[in-house]
């Protein structure tokens, strides 16, 4: 199906919808719904959290009677299923919708397709595909957990010019600035939870919390009331009791192996205790999606951590902020990849790249890994 000039318009006001909803729709998509009516915008609107309306049923309370004989462009199919709020695809058949246009297809393969087919049985033009590669870029977490039953992962690193991310002692703050900090946080606050190691608690005694003056956002306060889940690989349970993990709002999941009765005891009323094998990665990434329902991991950790996580092929997506500055060659490398041939580097794909004050942000994508799903066109 060809799509006018209007179509891509009105498509790309539903996707700035959606991308409101970045922070705050939590295990839910994002996603943005606009009606049209004989050329007129008569409703428009974005889920905003879980539990509450999705974007078809907030844009279908703005438009009331005008939704009938409209066209729906929205960033997801419809959804078909009941949840916590009634199917979608129910509600814009019921407002007499004329045609619905959606940017891809549910990525659940057990109910992709069942929006779309509902809306046809009922009388509704439909089509899909307009758009895709940027529907499936606000979600990558949402599709990843339906298609493939992982989170996202998303790697954060901060380093100097020469690929160094602290002094051989140790020492790490601050290599990077002001600015390249609160882009940190907000990666934090659209991740559903945060992965670090044994060794950067150690070493840095990290929080790693949102804070809403860090932040940079209209809603900072809103966002920062969802903490992700915070998971400290520890495999023998050393974390202090004390730690500044433990001390703050949401949850800590600390995952060990194996561990004395005394170091469990300590720490049980002060985390979440999951004993299972802390070398099985890709284990841990299904736990959290099937138990968490967790969409996007970010993997603020050392270099040890950080390259198993690229080694065992688990890795999407690499941000990567660089600091003017050489820290020199004792000092810490930023992965532990012990590499002996040109054949064994990981080719990576630039997407993004900008300055960030004094700094650098490199956005990155490993070439193993792809959510791209075919633009299906009815």
């Amino acid at each position: 199906m060809s799509y006018t000039a209007d179509d891509h318009r009105h498509m790309a006001r539903a996707l700035q919808l959606a991308a409101q909803g970045l922070y705050t729709t939590e295990p839910n998509p994002r996603v943005g719904c606009v009606l049209v009516r004989d050329g007129q915008v008569v409703g428009e609107g974005y889920h905003q959290r879980a539990g509450e309306g999705h974007a078809e049923v907030n844009a279908l309370a703005v438009a009331g009677e005008q939704a009938r004989g409209a066209t729906a462009y929205v960033t997801l199919e419809p959804c078909s299923h009941h949840g916590k709020t009634g199917p979608c695809c129910e509600a814009l058949a019921e407002a007499g919708v004329a045609k619905v246009i959606s940017a891809m297809q549910d990525p659940n393969p057990q109910v992709s397709g069942r929006g779309h087919r509902y809306l046809q049985q009922a009388g509704a033009e439909v089509s899909w595909g307009l758009m895709q590669s940027q529907a499936e870029a606000i979600n990558p977490g949402f599709i990843s957990r339906m298609a493939r039953k992982r989170p996202f992962v998303r790697i954060k690193q901060a380093v100097s010019l020469d690929g160094r991310t602290a002094m051989a002692s140790g020492e790490s703050k601050w290599i990077t600035g002001a600015q390249a900090r609160s882009d940190v946080q907000r990666l934090r606050a659209r991740s559903s939870a945060i992965l670090t190691g044994i060794g950067t608690v150690l070493a840095d005694d990290p929080a790693m919390t949102l804070r809403a003056e860090q932040l940079g956002l209209d809603n900072a306060d809103e966002v920062v009331r969802r903490q992700p889940l915070r998971l400290v690989l520890d495999s023998n349970l050393q974390t202090p009791v004390d730690a500044a993990i433990l001390q703050q709002p949401g949850e800590t999941v600390l995952v060990y192996r194996d561990a004395p009765g005394d170091r469990v005891q300590a720490l049980q009323d002060k985390a979440t205790l999951l004993q299972r094998d802390t070398s099985d990665l890709a284990g841990l990434l299904e736990w959290l999606a099937s138990e968490r329902e967790c969409n996007e991991l970010l993997v603020e950790a050392g270099a040890t951590l950080s390259g198993a996580v690229i080694d065992a092929g688990l890795a999407d997506e690499l941000v990567l902020y660089q600091a003017t500055t050489l820290l020199g060659s004792n000092a810490r490398a930023a992965f532990e990849l012990p590499f002996d041939k040109m054949a064994e580097q990981r080719r990576m794909e630039l997407l993004d790249q900008r300055r960030l004050g004094d700094d650098l942000r490199l956005t990155l994508r490993f070439n193993h890994s792809s959510l791209n799903h075919p633009a299906g066109e009815q």
